[in-house]
């Protein structure tokens, strides 16, 4: 017999009525008996490696599925509106305690989140809050949503519909102005006379910048301020002088003595 798998040697002895699977020495010889077992191994090694590849890439899969589906979690939006399901779902009055044990159990809210998603909602009055005693109680009713939704639709229609009437007034204003104001030699012409008038404009208020401190009215604001700045010495000069009366009164001091101490001059006086 020539060379031949363990598949064949099996069908062939199970052809001849025998069932088992391995080969009879007083068949076959040596060599098929080396083949014979030689295409067993062959096929066992690669069902076992199979196997255990299918087994390492399932579990890979699996690995990675799981953690995506934890790192993704639920966003704010998906939270807000879960939660507002187990007001319009119950139609009950709920304190605090009562949301933070039903959020993670029926709608998968994480329960450190819970608190702060429904404050949200108090705060968008999405959801009413009323202090009962120490506690606060929390509701939502469809009615009142539906009703909210109908407000804001009508408020967005009126903004709208300003819009577009100051968007027609606008128009109306462009097209006004746009009277007169045609392409024309003559208005290119007086366009660049005007732009040559204002650097002028602009080159004669820096030279006049230049000379501001010899401006009359420069000066005569400096006379003004020069009078409440001497009033203001003359006021000070006398408070100087009545608190060194006060002071030799008080501790028999003279004067040098009180002009040594405080640092006055001694030549100290008013202004002429």
């Amino acid at each position: 017999m020539s060379t031949f798998s363990a598949r064949t040697v099996v069908f062939t002895r199970s052809s001849e009525g025998n069932t088992s699977s391995y080969p009879s020495a007083g068949k076959f010889s040596k060599s098929d008996v080396t083949t014979f077992l030689y295409g067993l191994l062959t096929e066992v090694e690669e069902y076992y490696w199979f196997s255990i590849s299918t087994f390492v890439c399932g579990w890979c899969l699996y690995n990675q599925r799981d953690k995506m589906s934890k790192k993704k979690g639920l966003s704010l939006e998906e939270k807000r509106t879960r939660m507002m399901e187990i007001f319009f779902e119950s139609k009950d009055v709920f304190q605090l305690k009562d949301i933070e044990k039903i959020a993670p159990k029926t709608k998968g809210i994480a329960p450190m989140t819970v608190k702060d998603v429904l404050q949200s909602l108090v705060d968008d009055n999405m959801v009413d809050c009323e202090k009962v005693g120490t506690s606060n109680y929390y509701w939502a009713f469809p009615s009142k949503a539906l009703n909210t939704r109908k407000h804001k639709l009508e408020e967005l229609q009126r903004q709208v519909s300003d819009a577009k009437q100051r968007k027609v007034n606008l128009e109306k204003v462009v097209e006004k102005a746009k009277v007169g104001r045609q392409d024309t030699k003559e208005r290119s012409s007086l366009l660049k006379e005007l732009q040559a008038l204002r650097e002028e404009r602009t080159q004669l208020q820096a030279d006049l910048e230049k000379y501001r401190e010899c401006d009359p009215e420069v000066v005569e604001e400096m006379r003004k301020s020069n009078v409440v700045a001497k009033e203001a010495v003359s006021r000070w000069t006398d408070n100087v002088f009545a608190i060194k009366s006060w002071t030799k009164k008080k501790f028999a001091f003279d004067d040098s003595h009180i002009n040594k101490a405080f640092g006055i001059p001694e030549d100290f006086d008013y202004m002429d």
